[in-house]
């Protein structure tokens, strides 16, 4: 089992068993451990419709936050779980500025992963960028983290690509007005 080398807290690597990703943070959750599981919403092909589905930006690992004084014992038995990842005969830490980067790269969008998906024709408002306060209208997606956009700029319609992390749905009373 690995040793803790200070009494503060870090946050750790853990590798899963192939494919349990999901069973192992469900199962750390469940015992009490704050977990950290980073996933990005994607799009699929799936029996020929496009589908928008989460996928782990690390398949097989989850990050832990553990401090000196938590019990370790019962993540080595817990299902789902492999190992911790270590370098130099320890556990691997992770700085706690590189899981903060992490969270706020995967949940950067401002279009939430509990909202329905887009459609074409779905009104956006640019919040981010020298495009910031403009109005458009969805197109299609580009990619897992980018969107076709027309706007209505410079006495024309304009196709811009952009990254959905820059958009918002705008109010539904707002919406309404369009």
């Amino acid at each position: 089992m690995p040793a803790i080398s200070s009494e503060r807290s870090n946050w750790y690597l853990l590798q899963c068993k192939p494919h349990q990703d999901e069973r192992a943070h469900l199962n750390l959750r469940q015992q009490n451990y704050t977990v950290y599981h980073p996933q990005l919403l994607t799009e699929r092909v799936i029996r020929g419709k496009q589908q928008q589905r989460r996928e782990s930006l690390f398949p097989g690992y989850l990050f832990i936050h553990l401090g000196g004084n938590d019990n370790w014992a019962p993540i080595r038995f817990t299902r789902g779980i492999s190992r911790f990842v270590e370098f130099n005969h320890g556990p691997a830490t992770v700085a706690e500025n590189v899981i903060e980067h992490l969270r706020a790269r995967c949940s950067g969008s401002s279009i939430s992963h509990n909202d329905p998906p887009l459609t074409p024709g779905d009104h956006l408002q640019i919040n981010r960028g020298p495009l910031s306060g403009l109005e458009g209208v969805f197109i299609a997606s580009h990619g897992a983290e980018r969107v076709m956009i027309l706007l209505q700029f410079l006495n024309r319609e304009q196709t811009v690509c952009m990254p959905l992390s820059d958009l918002t749905r705008p109010h539904s009373s707002f919406q309404a007005n369009l």
